[in-house]
């Protein structure tokens, strides 16, 4: 087979090696910790202290349950002195049921505040998003921001949520017992309390390991979910090909990547229990040894002991989870970090600080001297100079990969231009509120863009709020009332994703419905026909005709026959204007014009 002995792995990561999104330098986990104070955390101060007091409540609980052992063992079980039962037991309960109403509460408190953080970081990180401009997204795969929409955010979430316990509850609750184990034994204590602090150094170096590995982690999963959008997308193609294995392999080599990976990041939290239980065993048994000698000799009771023994058992808890808690922190920055080098990614395309909504009074439209480049060192326009009169249509024809699409996208300023003006009735677009500017142009373009919605939210997209009779009537404007009908629920169908229920024409149709209703002045067509059979192509194009009488429009055409009667054609060649006219007057130069329409009629021909 041809993808036989391929490098799926290779092959995926290639996808990855692309300027998309900010690199991520190395930043400190107390800068990550501080943003995420100041971004997140302390717009919460007041639901935090309400957690941290009930987790304050939790340790104390804790701290006096392992107290009530002295009088246990020795006013029970070594005095028998049995008026203390019920007293004991009573405070037993209560402790307990306080310690859990008390858990249960910083609980609910911390979900709430880590649900919140998530939710208030969608909204943020979408608002950035739709702001950046265009070229943004030719650049990032869909799937790496959307992993930063789930796994990213979630990561960060569980990482403020984790600190936040641990730094509360189980810091709250070893002081709490250290206090209590201070009081019972202060030498056992201070024995107990050296063994420890030896964790500290192998668990940081664990969790600069994690953040690393889940860095990788979180990177193959965005482009996991790239390449999952991409193939079921694609999946018509991926059939009429027969490409369904090397699918498989494509996807099958990433899903063993990150396998490895979650594998390598499962073992190196893992190491912090055989740390954290070595030490715990030595601790025990050195207080073990040390109070036996210690109540041999009549230094101690057996009540102190147990007391103190509990204590230290309940603290142990506590301590594997701060150990844990570094590796899980780690985690969450990682995300952290990730997101942070998104929303620190300023949109090149914003308004100018004195910009102005723009008021089209003519539409007419100006192209003086523009160039323009994708890349340093590529130019895709040299110098183009054309104007569409106000109210008149004007088409751009000529080769593919000459500019006319990058024409299109400078007038609604997708792209900024290198050098030259773009002008509306004499205004800069530059000088013009991005919203109001998008606001007076309506596009319509041979790749049609449907939400899986009804019929009537793809419409009304045009002008939201609008009513159900301004709808219908923009769709008979459109030629597609007709068949809108004719559809199971009528203008309450839902078209499916991206329009697959629909074919080709009625999609078309309901994209010039869309811009009917929107009402712009100034309409730019991009090969609005040129993928239509002979009969769509007939009623999209008449009902183009209806919307582009009395409006300034500029079109771009693969088909001369439809742009045969535009008031002015500009021929574009290798980024340049190389010929304009009336159709007529341009067969008359004998130039390329008539060179491309004598081909394609006689393709036609050939094909009648």
């Amino acid at each position: 087979m041809l993808w036989s002995g391929t490098d799926f792995t290779g092959d995926c990561r290639a996808l990855t090696e692309r300027k998309d999104l900010t690199p991520y330098e190395h930043v400190s986990t107390y800068g990550l910790m501080r943003r995420l104070w100041h971004d997140n955390i302390r717009h919460y101060l007041g639901w935090l202290l309400v957690a941290l007091a009930f987790m304050g409540l939790t340790a104390a609980a804790t701290g006096f349950s392992a107290w009530l052992l002295k009088p246990v063992v020795n006013g029970i079980l070594v005095e028998r002195k049995e008026h203390l039962l019920l007293p004991l037991g009573a405070l037993i309960i209560g402790t307990f049921f306080i310690k859990g109403f008390a858990t249960y509460i910083q609980a609910a408190i911390m979900a709430r505040m880590g649900l919140r953080i998530i939710a208030d970081n969608q909204n943020r990180l979408y608002a950035h998003l739709v702001r950046m401009h265009m070229g943004f997204f030719h650049n990032v795969p869909t799937g790496k921001l959307i992993s930063r929409f789930t796994v990213d955010i979630a990561q960060m979430r569980a990482a403020v949520s984790n600190a936040v316990t641990s730094f509360g509850k189980d810091i709250f609750t070893l002081v709490g017992l250290v206090i209590v184990m201070f009081i019972q034994n202060a030498e056992l204590a201070l024995i107990t309390l050296f063994v420890f602090p030896i964790a500290i150094h192998p668990i940081a170096r664990l969790g600069k390991r994690m953040r690393k590995v889940t860095a990788n982690t979180q990177e193959e999963t965005g482009l996991f979910m790239t390449l999952l959008e991409q193939t079921f997308q694609g999946i018509r193609m991926v059939k009429s090909y027969g490409m369904e294995d090397y699918e498989k392999g494509r996807v099958g080599g990433l899903i063993e990547r990150i396998f490895l990976l979650s594998f390598k990041s499962a073992r190196i939290r893992a190491l912090s229990s055989p740390i954290m239980e070595t030490l715990g065993g030595i601790a025990i048994a050195v207080v073990i040894l040390r109070a036996g000698h210690q109540i041999v000799a009549g230094e101690t009771t057996a009540g102190h002991f147990v007391s103190f023994l509990g204590a230290l058992i309940m603290a142990y808890e506590p301590m594997k989870r701060l150990a844990n808690l570094n590796a899980s922190v780690q985690e969450g920055l990682a995300g952290a970090q990730r997101l942070f080098a998104l929303l620190d990614q300023e949109p090149t395309l914003k308004d100018q600080p004195d910009a102005q909504p723009i008021e089209v009074r003519d539409g007419r439209l100006r192209l003086d001297d523009v160039h323009f480049s994708y890349e340093p060192g590529k130019p895709a326009l040299l110098g183009v100079d054309l104007e569409v009169p106000a109210g008149r249509m004007a088409a751009l024809v000529g080769p593919s990969g000459a500019g006319k699409s990058t024409i299109l996208n400078l007038i609604p300023r997708f792209y900024d231009i290198t050098s030259g003006s773009v002008l509306i009735d004499d205004t800069d677009v530059r000088e013009a509120t991005m919203a109001s500017l998008h606001q007076s142009i309506a596009l319509v373009s041979q790749e049609v863009t449907l939400f899986d919605d009804t019929v009537s939210a793809n419409i009304v997209y045009g002008k939201p709020g609008a009513s159900e009779d301004e709808i219908v009537e923009a769709a008979r404007h459109a030629a597609a009332h007709e068949f809108i009908m004719e559809l199971p629920q009528g203008y309450e169908t839902v078209v499916g994703e991206r329009g697959v229920k629909l074919s080709g024409g009625q999609r078309q149709r309901l994209a010039i419905a869309r811009a009917i209703l929107k009402n712009a002045p100034i309409l730019l067509l991009d090969e609005a026909t040129s993928a239509l059979d002979t009969e769509s192509e007939r009623k999209v194009q008449a009902a183009l005709d209806k919307l582009m009488k009395d409006r300034t429009s500029l079109v771009i055409a693969h088909r001369l026959s439809t742009v045969m009667h535009a008031d002015i054609i500009y021929v574009i060649d290798q980024g340049k204007v190389a010929e304009q006219g009336t159709h007529d007057e341009l067969l008359a130069k004998a130039g390329l014009y008539a060179k491309l329409h004598a081909l394609q009629f006689a393709e036609e021909a050939a094909e009648a």
